[in-house]
């Protein structure tokens, strides 16, 4: 028999404590072994839900995008429409803006070519020469100015195809030297301007004899 507090009487509380918590650590370390497994599946079944929240948002985020950069494109597209209409018509403006003004210089130039036609008098008269080389001298500043300005002249000659682009029929003449459909005479000169008909050549148009003889 031993006394309370001897070496042996401790030895034998330590063993039967020993005893009683081997019980209780077990069971710990069953609690905890099964708070370890059921962690990963855990973090698992979040990290995949977060994946899928993250896929979803990136879908949108790539239509959005999708979305966007189309806009932009059609955006772009019609702002470069809008500029080369722009520049189209300033550059029509500027081609054409001395039309009105070519349309009034043109019946003083008629006027210019018939009179520098007309024999005024004896040439060797040095007033008449004057007033030929004065006429001459205007027609030729016109035709400068009609040049810088694109300007052409459309002056037909008997014989040509009558051109409907070109040429404007006043009347039909029966004619047995000239083809049909081509120009017998011409009343008027026309004009261009830049290749763009400002004024049509006034002419008669040759017709087949009556019978159909030439």
């Amino acid at each position: 028999m031993s006394l309370p507090g001897t070496p042996q009487d401790n030895r034998e509380t330590e063993q039967n404590a020993t005893v009683v918590d081997e019980p209780i650590a077990e069971a710990v370390d069953a609690d905890a072994a099964d708070d370890y497994a059921a962690q990963p599946a855990a973090a698992k079944q979040a990290a995949g839900a977060d994946v899928d929240g993250l896929s979803v948002e990136l879908e949108d985020v790539k239509t959005e995008l999708a979305e966007l950069k189309d806009e932009y494109l059609r955006a772009r597209a019609e702002a470069e429409n809008v500029r080369r209409r722009s520049e189209q018509e300033v550059a029509k403006a500027r081609k054409y803006a001395v039309e009105n003004f070519a349309l009034e210089l043109l019946a003083v130039k008629d006027s210019l070519d018939l009179a520098a036609d007309v024999e005024l008098g004896e040439r060797d008269d040095p007033v008449v020469a004057n007033m030929h080389e004065g006429l001459a001298l205007t027609r030729r500043q016109f035709d400068t100015v009609f040049e810088k300005f694109g300007i052409a002249v459309i002056d037909p000659t008997q014989g040509d195809k009558m051109n409907p682009d070109l040429h404007q029929a006043m009347s039909l003449q029966e004619s047995g030297d000239v083809p049909p459909n081509h120009i017998l005479q011409v009343i008027q000169k026309g004009f261009t301007l830049n290749d763009r008909l400002l004024r049509p050549a006034m002419v008669i148009v040759a017709r087949a004899p009556a019978g159909g003889a030439r």
